[in-house]
């Protein structure tokens, strides 16, 4: 992502969300600052297309193609 000026802002989050982020941050070696500036783009992404991520949809075929007989019986 392109380095741009950033600007302060003040919200308020679930307490068991914000805790969970601080520690997979923590885990992840990376500062709560950078997830939350992932999470803004992806969400920004998703309703931009209103459809699925491009590696999201690749995932689903490839696992379509590999399981869709098993996809059918558990349809019946």
């Amino acid at each position: 992502m392109t380095s741009h000026s950033r600007e302060k802002f003040a919200t308020q989050v679930d307490s068991e969300i914000l805790s969970t982020v601080r520690d997979l941050a923590k885990s992840e070696g990376r500062q709560l600052q950078a997830l939350v500036d992932e999470a803004l783009a992806d969400l920004i992404e998703k309703r931009k297309h209103g459809r699925p991520r491009a590696n999201v949809m690749a995932a689903y075929q490839a696992s379509h193609e590999k399981f869709a007989p098993l996809y059918k019986k558990l349809a019946e």
